[in-house]
């Protein structure tokens, strides 16, 4: 029983990072907050997928590297977006300027 509520919590929390996503793709920002809350209810569901079946951990500390190395990267080109163009919106974006 508290297996099946924990998933359903991790499904609940991938369904809403996926409908913020959709509805809030105008800023970059806002695009890589809701693919980091994507991330974490999947480490959620990974890491009470492992603690039920008794596995080791190692994979979840794998799968946080490489989240942190992806957050790292999309904060860089927030930032390098914001140096040249002096905004987070898409619709100023235009890539035949650069």
């Amino acid at each position: 029983m508290f297996m099946y509520i924990n998933m359903m919590l991790s499904l609940f929390m991938f369904l809403s990072g996926i409908i913020v996503y959709v509805l809030k793709r105008k800023h970059l920002l806002s695009t890589l907050l809701s693919l980091e809350f994507i991330v974490l209810s999947l480490f959620y569901l990974l890491f009470m997928l492992y603690m039920n079946y008794n596995y080791e951990y190692y994979f979840t500390m794998i799968f946080l590297v490489f989240s942190v190395c992806e957050g790292a990267l999309g904060l860089s080109i927030l930032v390098s977006m914001i140096r040249t163009h002096g905004n987070d919106y898409f619709q100023s974006f235009n890539i035949l300027e650069c």
